[in-house]
């Protein structure tokens, strides 16, 4: 049994929800969460290409500064983007299927596309029946 947490952008959840569903594996958590990789938390560098130049520089983005930002002095506000984190618990066999459809609906080629770990569980229960392992996860 695995644990599949996959970051995404934001309007890639309808697509990818689909596409687990055509895999028969609808059930999954969703967070909304913010985050930055290489690129700092640069807004741009997620949008699309075809954006007009002066749309980056125009845009009136609000910062979320991170607490450390609050209480020290730094030449730049940490900037942090708005993804959402899916988990998934599946069983083995099924972790090659669900990372390669996650993959198909939400790679761009371009910086911001997401992240997607996979991680062993030990075990599961499922409180109102009290089934164990892979039968509490289905």
């Amino acid at each position: 049994m695995k644990e599949i947490i996959a970051i995404i952008r934001r309007d890639k959840v309808p697509e990818t929800k689909r596409v687990l569903e055509d895999i028969g594996y609808p059930s999954l958590t969703l967070q909304s969460v913010d985050g930055r990789g290489k690129q700092k938390g640069a807004m741009c560098a997620e949008m699309d290409s075809e954006m007009p130049e002066s749309f980056c520089t125009g845009a009136k983005l609000k910062p979320t500064p991170s607490t450390y930002a609050l209480e020290h002095t730094l030449p730049k506000v940490a900037i942090y983007v708005p993804k959402k984190m899916l988990t998934i618990m599946v069983p083995d066999e099924l972790v090659p299927k669900i990372v390669e459809g996650i993959i198909r609906v939400n790679q761009t080629g371009k910086h911001g596309d997401g992240k997607i770990f996979v991680a062993p569980v030990e075990g599961a229960i499922r409180i109102r029946t009290g089934e164990e392992n892979e039968e509490a996860i289905v």
